[in-house]
């Protein structure tokens, strides 16, 4: 530690020196101070000159604190203490030859922080404007006697390093624009600050000033030296900042942190998002259409009324995610986990959601039309009033799920878990459900016309007041199931378990009983109009005085008809 201290004490001693005999030359060489001040800083360094990448980074570390320190002050005239032309030469000395790293600016600013001197609001003015400038090419374009970035280049050449025009001036930018989302950070902790340092990379909306595509240019201009040269320098900067309203369409930010940023209204389409980090992160109304965004972290992103229309999101983490009012349709969410997400209302059409975790999640009034939902996890999952048409719900573990008002019409629900599911009023006219697993579901008023139950588990299950019309259930296992005040008309129950059935003011007209078994079943008040029960067990079944069974017929064959009902039919009953 007494090492480190000496090491710091004399850096900080000799940058001082530097400094004040660079302002002290600001009078007479205007142009020329910072690449004077570059070369005394070159020659008087000999003397401290050290193979220790350490002592070279103290050294960065210490430059750097210096100028951001000077960067912000006024005279006592309330002039800037750095007139523009020396603050920009210095820019272009300290940041135009490598790129900034999050440990240097953290503890730089930390560092500031501390100081009394500091004054974050004037740094943040004179960077935010050099910033603009750059953005405009304003630098890199003026007169040879002015190109800040061209005295730069000639600097590092002279010390036999090769190093393009373009590399300066891109690194100083990207260095800039590190500081500025660093100060911006910085301010948000502070109440005081808060409102008067917000960095937007792309200008302020709403103003003069705002360029929706600004921020694009920049990204395009610094992957011209290299691809993903931005992402790679900027990338883990971007977190909890304000990006709102731009437009950055097509661009190419794979594994950058968006963690906390504000992305509101952002045109983000047909861009590429591998891996991105948007934990957090609020993107309401932006436009993703067509993105790519496959192992992106969207855990606990604000996503309202998002376009993620075409978006390919498999594997994507959305736990938590606020995607009400969503568009997702046609998106890939294949093995993605949507746990505790909220689609309320959201748009799924067409969706691919394969494999996809969405246990706990709410689809309350979600579109899903089309979508392909085999082999997914709904366990708790919110469903109610959701559109499930024509969907592949194959495979689909839906135990306890709330599904209330659900549409399921024509769907296909193969070897899905029902069981215990609420599906009080839902469609589920002409579905596919053989093989699957409805034991306990409540389907009180549900429809299910034209539906295929073909080896369907039914045992407790509810099916008050439900329209089976037409359908097939014959062998089905109904065991104590509940049919009171359900339609039943035409529908086939041959050889159905219908042991303890309640069929309780059921309207049974042309119904198939043949062979099946209702032993203990309540026929109360059904309507028994054209009713076979050819063969059917008849056992213990209860029934009430003022019934009409002249329509029925097949009971001459019933098995075990109870004595008081054989003597109401009378003669219609053959002796056994």
């Amino acid at each position: 530690m007494s090492d480190l201290s000496q090491v710091w004490k004399r850096l900080g001693t000799y940058v001082r020196g530097s400094w004040v005999h660079q302002k002290s030359n600001q009078g007479s060489h205007k142009g020329k101070v910072g690449l004077t001040s570059r070369k005394n800083w070159n020659g008087r360094g000999q003397k401290y000159e050290s193979s220790s990448k350490n002592v070279q980074q103290l050294l960065m570390n210490e430059q750097l604190y210096s100028a951001l320190m000077e960067w912000g002050q006024c005279s006592e005239q309330n002039a800037w203490l750095v007139d523009d032309i020396a603050c920009y030469t210095e820019i272009y000395n300290l940041l135009g030859e490598r790129v900034l790293k999050a440990e240097v600016t953290q503890e730089v600013i930390e560092r500031l922080s501390g100081s009394n001197k500091f004054h974050p609001i004037g740094l943040f003015e004179r960077l935010s404007y050099f910033y603009s400038r750059w953005c405009q090419g304003e630098f890199i374009d003026a007169l040879p006697e002015v190109n800040f970035p061209q005295k730069k280049m000639l600097d590092i050449r002279a010390k036999k390093v090769q190093v393009g025009l373009r590399q300066v001036d891109i690194y100083t930018g990207l260095n800039v624009l590190i500081l500025l989302l660093e100060l911006s950070r910085y301010a948000q902790q502070s109440q005081e600050l808060k409102p008067k340092i917000i960095f937007y990379p792309s200008g302020q909306p709403d103003t003069n000033n705002f360029f929706t595509s600004q921020l694009l240019r920049v990204i395009n201009y610094s992957d011209s030296i290299e691809v993903g040269n931005f992402a790679s320098t900027v990338g883990e900067f971007l977190y909890g900042c304000n990006f709102s309203g731009a437009y950055l369409g097509d661009v190419n930010l794979t594994g950058v942190n968006f963690a906390g940023a504000n992305l509101t209204g952002t045109y983000l389409g047909n861009a590429n998002f591998t891996g991105t980090n948007f934990s957090n992160a609020n993107l309401s109304v932006a436009n993703l259409g067509d993105a790519n965004l496959s192992g992106a972290n969207l855990s606990g992103a604000m996503l309202r009324r998002a376009d993620l229309s075409s978006a390919n999101l498999s594997g994507a983490n959305l736990v938590g995610a606020n995607l009400v009012g969503a568009d997702l349709s046609y998106a890939d969410l294949s093995s993605s986990d949507l746990s505790g997400a909220n689609l309320t209302g959201a748009n799924l059409t067409g969706a691919n959601l394969r494999d996809a975790v969405i246990n706990n999640a709410i689809l309350k009034r979600g579109t899903c039309f089309g979508a392909n939902l085999s082999g997914a996890s709904l366990q708790g999952a919110n469903l109610s009033q959701a559109d499930l048409c024509r969907a592949d719900v194959s495979g689909v573990n839906l135990q306890s799920t709330n599904l209330i008002g659900i549409n399921l019409s024509d769907s296909i629900l193969f070897s899905a878990n029902l069981e215990n599911a609420n599906m009080h009023a839902a469609d589920l006219s002409y579905a596919k459900l053989h093989g699957a697993k409805l034991h306990g579901a409540n389907l009180r008023e549900a429809i299910l016309l034209g539906a295929d139950l073909n080896g369907v588990e039914l045992g407790n299950v509810i099916l008050r007041e439900a329209n089976l019309s037409g359908v097939t259930l014959s062998e089905a296992d109904l065991q104590s199931a509940d049919l009171s005040e359900a339609i039943l008309c035409g529908t086939d129950l041959s050889f159905a378990n219908l042991n303890n059935a309640n069929l309780s003011s059921s309207n049974l007209t042309n119904t198939i009983f043949s062979g099946a078994d209702l032993s203990g079943a309540n026929l109360s008040y059904a309507v028994l109009e054209e009713t076979d029960f050819k063969n059917t067990n008849l056992e213990a079944i209860t029934w009430n005085d003022n019934q009409s069974w002249e329509g029925a017929h097949g009971l001459e064959t019933a098995l075990n008809i109870p004595a008081q009902l054989k003597e109401k039919l009378g003669l219609r009953i053959s002796s056994e």
